[in-house]
């Protein structure tokens, strides 16, 4: 990707960030920890041993923000149980980086896409019924 491509992207990152509510923060980093782990298993497949370590590094940094962000007092059993699943992920991708495993980063990769699966079906039941029209600021090129 160009240094133009790359600015523009990651101009077109902070803005989303910025303009996003919770729910959709946590489904932006589930987008880029899928990202991060798709660019992993490419890497393993190529060889690619400092790609391999920088996207799982970062795809674990970000499943490590989301459980960091877990609210226990309110969440119950279900913030047990994301903490838990986002405690196997990322040992699953400490063993993954050692051992150069595409089948932990594809099982984690499936963990994830549910995840955002989910996410998805939390934000269809929470819409509006009449869809809003979004102004030219807030529509996202990307």
């Amino acid at each position: 990707m160009n240094h133009g491509a790359q600015a523009y992207n990651r101009l077109n990152i902070a803005t989303a960030v910025e303009s996003a509510n919770s729910q959709q923060l946590v489904k932006l980093m589930l987008d880029g920890a899928l990202a991060r782990l798709i660019r992993a298993k490419g890497c393993i497949v190529h060889h690619d041993i400092e790609g391999r370590n920088v996207s799982l590094d970062t795809a674990l940094g970000i499943i490590g923000a989301l459980q960091g962000c877990l609210d226990h007092e309110r969440g119950g059993s279900l913030a047990e149980n994301l903490d838990s699943l986002y405690d196997y992920m990322q040992r699953r991708l400490f063993r993954a980086n050692v051992d150069s495993d595409v089948k932990a980063i594809e099982e984690v990769i499936d963990l994830v896409r549910t995840l955002k699966d989910a996410w998805d079906a939390i934000d269809q039941t929470t819409r509006p019924a009449h869809p809003v029209h979004a102004s030219a600021s807030t529509v996202q090129l990307s």
